[in-house]
């Protein structure tokens, strides 16, 4: 087991699916990463916040793990309005990370099979989530990989 590394993003989990939202500060992680929770429990999914802001990593038998620092575990940041308490999971095997990106978007088309390193050497595959006015993000995400819906 690796000793875990403290990642700034926001870390849910989507049935037994395992989100990363990456991006620099004010990108939208938090907010996109509770709406698509809401947005998973509106669908009848099961969906829980791991951590927000900070997410603590390690590889464990060959899975990256997220698990939330004790000092915030069961909160959220909502810009603007505040911290406020989340129904969170202890810990979830992170399947993929995401980016979420706010138009224009500076490429028309991602690079095929895009990763990002969340821990030294060790890869996520990445996803770039346009946010379109008018879009909810988790459709934008479940279009992009429908097998979430099925977790």
């Amino acid at each position: 087991m690796t000793p875990p590394a403290n990642v700034h993003g926001t870390a849910i989990v989507v049935g037994t699916t395992g989100l990363l939202f990456l991006g620099p500060s004010g990108a939208g992680k938090s907010a996109v990463a509770l709406h698509c929770i809401e947005e998973a429990r509106g669908r009848g999914l099961f969906a829980a916040l791991v951590s927000d802001d900070q997410v603590l990593i390690h590889q464990t038998g060959g899975r990256i793990v997220a698990r939330a620092p004790a000092s915030i575990a069961g909160l959220a940041e909502v810009r603007g309005a505040g911290i406020t308490k989340v129904a969170t999971i202890e810990a979830a095997v992170l399947s993929r990370a995401i980016r979420p990106l706010e138009p224009p978007f500076a490429e028309r088309l991602p690079p095929e099979g895009e990763t990002a390193e969340v821990l030294p050497s060790v890869f996520l595959p990445l996803t770039r989530l346009p946010l379109f006015p008018g879009c909810t993000a988790f459709a934008t995400l479940t279009a992009l990989h429908p097998e979430i819906l099925k977790s």
